[in-house]
This record gives structure tokens, sequence and C-alpha cells, in this order.
């Protein structure tokens, strides 16, 4: 009697946030959180986090050092819903408030190995002058009630946004039993490669 074969397959990641580059400010932290399908649930490791806040290198990058560290493993019966991580970037204002200096999302890359992403950042904008000096004053400037809405399409058009800054991440991609349910994610399972994979789309 032959073993039954498997149901579902499995998802391995772990990597850090490692770097930002906002050149306007200084002091800030960063949140993550995973939004994916349906279909998908986490089976071990973190679904979100928060960093130390940093300050800027004394170096010509003037860079925003985190290496935060990202471990999560996800199982999914079909791709559609691939996971994605959203970031949110916060930091003072002069008034000592903390406020949003960018949102971003990316998808967790979809073939095994190692890869290297480097996410634009974008904060929501005032749609007058004067809503926009009176968040400035009173130290509450626009922001997502759930940042979760960046990794979705919905509503995304009527939103006014500004591009801000930028924010890297490391991924190291595991999975397994991808094939043997149908499904090609390029190199073979479990066995990574290195350098940056080919960009590639699932729907969401």
């Amino acid at each position: 009697m032959t073993a039954a074969g498997p149901s579902v397959f499995l998802l391995m990641v772990n990597g850090q946030v490692e770097s930002a580059q906002f050149p306007e400010y200084d002091d800030l932290y960063c949140k993550y959180c995973f939004v994916y399908g349906q279909d998908w649930a986490p089976t071990a490791g973190l679904e979100e986090g928060i960093s130390q806040i940093t300050s800027k290198s004394q170096d010509v990058r003037r860079a925003l050092v985190w290496n935060f560290p990202i471990d999560v493993t996800f199982k999914s019966t079909n791709p559609y819903g691939w996971p994605q991580i959203v970031l949110s970037v916060y930091g003072p204002d002069v008034f000592g408030n903390d406020v949003v200096r960018g949102y971003g999302a990316v998808h967790v890359p979809f073939s095994p190995g190692r890869h290297k992403r480097t996410i634009p950042m974008f904060v929501p904008e005032s749609t007058s002058k004067l809503q926009k000096f009176t968040s400035w004053f009173m130290g509450r400037r626009p922001e997502y009630t759930d940042p979760k809405v960046v990794a979705q399409g919905e509503g995304r058009e009527v939103t006014r946004v500004r591009s801000q800054g930028f924010v890297t991440l490391l991924f190291n991609v595991v999975t397994k039993d991808m094939r043997k349910l149908g499904y090609d994610t390029g190199p073979p399972d479990t066995q990574g490669t290195s350098g940056p994979s080919p960009p590639q789309s699932i729907p969401r």
C-alpha cells in the first residue's frame, strides 16, 4: 500500500529588514506584518514584529540599519494569495510625536533561494493645504488605521500619496512539496540558489 501524497505545501521564510534610506529623517523604527490569502495559515514563527529605533550611520551612505530578523513558516493548498510583507516606518516629528514616515509592501519571493528586495515607500497626503497644515500643527499626520490595506488594491485609487524613502529586505526562501502538488517554482524544492530571481507575478 502506497503512502498518500502531501495535501499541503510549506513556505519557509527567514531573513531580515536590513536597512532604509530616508534622507530627510532620523531615529526611525519599523513594523512589519504579513498579509496572505484565505487558504494560507502560519505554522511557525512570527507574523509581525517591531524593530528597535535606529539612527543614521556615520558613513557616506547615511543608512538607517536595523538588521531586524524575519522568521515565519506558512502552509497552503494553492499559491493564490501568496504572502506579502507590509512595512510601516515611524519616527518623531518636530514636536516629538511618532508619525508615519513610509508604507510599503512586497510579495515574498516565489522561488527558493536568497533574495534582496528594495521597496519604495510612500505616505498618505492630506487633500488640502489647510488639512496639511492642521495635521502638521496637531502632530496627527494622515495614516492608515490598518497598514494591511497597503497590500490590497481596493480603495487605493482614491488615496493621495507621496513617495518617500526606501527599505531593503533580505529573504531566504525554502519551499517543500510544491512540485509534488504540481507547482513549478524554478529551482528544486529546498535547494536554494544564490543571486536575484527574475520578476514573477501571482494574482492576489
